[in-house]
């Protein structure tokens, strides 16, 4: 999810949000995704389309666009496997299938007669699209926000059970070290998921007894976590195992040695961050 907040121009005749593959000029990159808003008729409208080999396909018209000259605006867009839904000021107001792979996109470009506050990128839950807060999602403003210091434990009375969801969000400090996300039983703990900001890895590792294993590395295209930057955490426990998210980002499926749900008893973070939500 890209939720992009700002201001229409006061004498504002159009702007673009364009999701490109690729920030070339000359040739110009393909557009996956072209939003067009529109102001110079009575009828404010948004007009959608695809550009490919610097050409434009067929175009879509969408009237009665919310929006008028000199107004503020959250525009959220919701990517799908095979369409893309935009909400405005969090109503649905369109539905575009892709024309081109979305893979392909990896450039934002926005222009026109429009004045850009903040750009969010949100996650969504990689597991169940039904889980998706589209399209109630906020922007992200730490003045607005109740940020806790760490550490933060939730119990969870009745432990965990299939399909239990925990899902946490907060901003890595800056200059960080390390976080540890810990799932417990009493006074053991059966799963422990380290970010090492040191070396850029991420590890876990069981308690089997009264003692842990060994860490084991957990291979990713790239590290998850960034300084001074927002992070989300899922954790969905299923039959035997349970898996992990980490914006957006899947990390598989674990399965703690002798893995009791019912005995989870607790959710534990710590390290060099401050969290604003934590849901179990």
């Amino acid at each position: 999810m890209i939720l992009v907040q700002g201001t229409v121009g006061i004498s504002a005749v159009r702007f673009q949000i364009d999701f490109q593959c690729g920030c070339s000029t000359r040739p110009r990159s393909d557009i996956a995704f072209h939003f067009n808003p529109r102001f110079s008729s009575s009828d404010a409208h948004v007009i959608c389309n695809t550009l490919r080999k610097n050409q434009w396909l067929d175009e879509f018209k969408f009237s009665g666009f919310p929006l008028r000259k000199g107004e503020s605006f959250v525009l959220l867009f919701l990517f799908l496997a095979d369409k893309v839904k935009v909400s405005v000021g969090g109503q649905h107001f369109l539905d575009f299938h892709y024309r081109l792979p979305l893979q392909d996109v990896d450039t934002l470009g926005i222009s026109g007669d429009v004045t850009v506050k903040e750009i969010s990128f949100l996650s969504s839950n990689p597991y169940h699209d039904a889980m998706t807060e589209y399209p109630l999602c906020q922007p992200l403003k730490p003045g607005n926000l109740d940020l806790q210091n760490l550490p933060i434990s939730k119990s969870l009375p009745l432990g965990l059970s299939e399909g239990h969801m925990i899902l946490a969000r907060g901003l890595v400090t800056g200059n960080p070290e390390e976080l540890t996300f810990s799932l417990k039983s009493k006074n053991l703990i059966p799963f422990k998921l380290t970010a090492s900001f040191k070396d850029e890895s991420l590890y876990y590792n069981y308690c089997i007894g009264e003692s842990s294993g060994d860490p084991q590395k957990i291979q990713t295209p790239f590290f998850v976590f960034h300084a001074e930057r927002y992070f989300e955490i899922l954790v969905l426990p299923e039959s035997g195992v349970f898996r992990l998210a980490i914006n957006g980002t899947p990390l598989g499926n674990f399965c703690p040695p002798a893995l009791d749900l019912k005995s989870i008893d607790e959710f534990q973070i710590n390290g060099s961050a401050l969290i604003y939500s934590v849901k179990c």
